[in-house]
């Protein structure tokens, strides 16, 4: 029974790390690669670092929830920083 658990386990993190490796790192990428990929599917999930990814969209769109907005932010690229933009809330509809 315990050997079947560590089966489990290990098939779990073999599972979890093919699916984070299957997620395009803009480290890797150009920065027309990395606008060209969110443009053509509208939006991306896409890897910035050893521990960080995040969901980027196209500037004009509707791939933000109510009320996100598209927000310009820059990703590292193989050719150094990158503007693209990403959803969040428009900094007047923020609560102090």
């Amino acid at each position: 029974m315990k050997s079947l658990s560590i089966a489990f386990l290990a098939g779990m993190a073999v599972c979890a790390t093919s699916v984070a490796d299957a997620r395009p790192d803009t480290r890797a990428m150009t920065c027309a690669a990395t606008q060209a990929l969110i443009q053509s599917n509208h939006a991306a999930v896409l890897t910035t670092g050893p521990n960080t990814y995040d969901r980027y969209v196209r500037q004009f769109g509707n791939e933000c929830d109510w009320p996100d907005v598209p927000m310009s932010v820059a990703v590292p690229t193989r050719d150094g920083r990158c503007r693209v933009y990403h959803c969040e809330e428009p900094p007047f509809n923020r609560s102090p």
